[in-house]
């Protein structure tokens, strides 16, 4: 690869004295930067890679991909210093200097953290922002790109895009998630129907361990490579860049919304999705978002259902196909739209579509306040349930909350749950997810927000995956269990979250640890523990 450089450099490159003038750094983290600036190459290059707090640009490269602002307020923790490598040499570096002076690493690709585990903690940290990551090279001959971690979904798709236009990859829809959270938590999308997750097709992998060795799958071995590839990528050590094959596409795909409240019988239509989505031909794509909308009657509000969908082919063929298959939805040819299958990421991203140039912006997606949880549907809810869960966005802390139901089938069938670390596979209806949001000026009354979606989960355990009660990864949810951050954690303590993303399979994760980083260097609220660690 033209953009990886494989040289090990040596640590102690030349001796460069960082002043530390007008710094208030207790002892460690002055050894910290101090370690730092005796392995960068220059005094310019640091003042490009090292930003401390007194530096003017702090904030604003600390804020810059936070896209849930629940974690960008001035009581929360911040580090003492971001560092934006430029090359594989800085990030060797950043972990020798982290190791030998006892501050904990967090490592950022792109900030769509759902509680903020890349960028914060409760004990002395800095953060490794691979935002100088992003390269993407796609070559359509061989049918495959690499993707460096720090490049968005939308810059991989653009890139594709600007090459060819029968060639898609299965991830998600939103341009501004970062390539390597998405790819080492499993990463699924419009097309996990017809081709599976995103990990499902990572053919290499380039990877920096806690020892700063630089591992591509040979040498990494294919345990490890196993381990990231769902497992979550900054357990294992630093994912640069990712080598991934990709999947043929219609030039032409077509794409609708359909919108049931209700008043149009919305409860009848989605018990009946439950029996129809995860059957349809694997081309057709059918998700469902929940929200409170204004009623048609002044003044009052009603629950919405849009059934939003990506079908592999011309309308003409598509609009028979649903009018026998799901004909309670009363699809119309004027729902839907043909376009290329770059442009319908965006339509199923919710994004603007004024051109492929919005897969670029990166404030495409408005950032907001949220708390999130998921879950894995086996049986199709009856339709007392639906009505319980459709009657609890009507409360008045549901004003910004939303629920997506998103439906497997097709090739996730197929595949063996050991087969990557994300084990949720054949026998899954859907996997549905909860957010709930507020205003900023609400900052202070978060609770009532968080109480509502715990409330919502709770009414839902009756209707989802039971021992263990299933979870997606990349949905990070705290509530259901956390590590010791500043001390020891026992294999049993994280079973109790580790079973709920990974079921058996976070054994083989645990083992993979162990052998790779048993001193436990890479670790977060939520990441594998070693069997054991000092």
């Amino acid at each position: 690869m033209k953009f990886l450089q494989y040289s090990v450099l040596p640590f102690l490159l030349v001796v460069v004295i960082l002043s530390l003038s007008g710094a208030t750094l207790v002892h460690s983290h002055g050894d910290f930067l101090h370690c730092l600036s005796l392995h960068l190459p220059n005094s310019s290059t640091i003042s490009k890679v090292i930003y401390m707090r007194n530096n003017p640009s702090y904030s604003s490269v600390l804020n810059a991909s936070i896209q849930n602002t629940r974690f960008s307020t001035p009581a929360t923790p911040k580090p003492l210093a971001i560092i934006t490598p430029l090359k594989t040499s800085h990030i060797q570096s950043t972990i020798y200097c982290s190791k030998k002076h006892g501050l904990q690493l967090r490592i950022r690709s792109g900030g769509h953290d759902f509680e903020g585990l890349s960028y914060v903690s409760e004990v002395p940290f800095v953060i490794l922002d691979l935002l100088n990551f992003r390269a993407v090279e796609v070559d359509t001959k061989n049918k495959v790109a690499w993707v460096q971690s720090g490049a968005t979904l939308g810059e991989l798709y653009y890139g594709i895009a600007a090459k060819t236009k029968t060639l898609g990859f299965p991830a998600g829809v939103c341009p501004t998630v970062g390539i390597g959270g998405h790819f080492s938590g499993g990463g699924y999308g419009i097309l996990v129907r017809k081709y599976g997750l995103a990990a499902d097709h990572i053919i290499d992998a380039q990877l920096i361990d806690a020892n700063g060795r630089i591992l591509d799958r040979k040498s990494m071995g294919e345990d490890l490579f196993w381990a990231i590839r769902g497992g979550g990528g900054n357990t294992f050590g630093i994912v640069l860049a990712w080598k991934i094959k990709l999947v043929p596409v219609p030039v032409v795909v077509t794409v609708f919304t359909v919108n049931k409240n209700l008043e149009q019988n919305v409860t009848k239509i989605l018990h009946r999705w439950q029996y129809i989505a995860h059957k349809l031909p694997d081309d057709l794509y059918v998700d469902v978002g929940i929200t409170k909308v204004s009623s048609s009657q002044a003044g009052k509000k009603t629950v919405q259902a849009a059934f939003i969908a990506l079908f592999l082919g011309g309308v003409d063929e598509l609009i028979p196909l649903v009018q026998e298959r799901f004909p309670e939805l009363g699809l119309a040819k004027e729902n839907c739209s043909e376009m290329s299958w770059a442009e319908s990421v965006l339509y199923l991203g919710r994004a603007p579509r004024t051109s492929l140039d919005m897969l670029l912006d990166k404030n495409v997606i408005p950032r907001t306040i949220f708390k999130a949880k998921s879950d894995y549907v086996k049986e199709p809810i009856p339709e007392s349930g639906i009505e319980g869960f459709l009657s609890m966005f009507l409360e008045k802390e549901a004003d910004f909350a939303s629920m997506l139901m998103v439906p497997f089938g097709g090739k996730m069938e197929e595949i063996p749950e050991n087969e990557l670390p994300y084990p949720h596979r054949a026998g899954n209806l859907f996997q549905a997810s909860y957010i709930v949001g507020w205003r900023k000026e609400e900052n202070a009354e978060c609770g009532k927000y968080i109480s509502w979606i715990r409330r919502f989960y709770s009414y839902m355990a009756t209707y989802v995956s039971k021992s263990p009660r299933e979870a997606y990864f990349n949905y990070r949810d705290l509530d259901i269990g956390s590590n010791n951050i500043s001390g020891y954690t026992s294999y049993q303590q994280a079973s109790i979250w580790g079973f709920k993303y990974f079921k058996n399979n976070f054994k083989r994760l645990v083992q993979v640890k162990t052998m790779v980083d048993p001193m436990n260097f890479f670790r977060n609220e939520q990441s594998i523990p070693p069997l054991s660690s000092p």
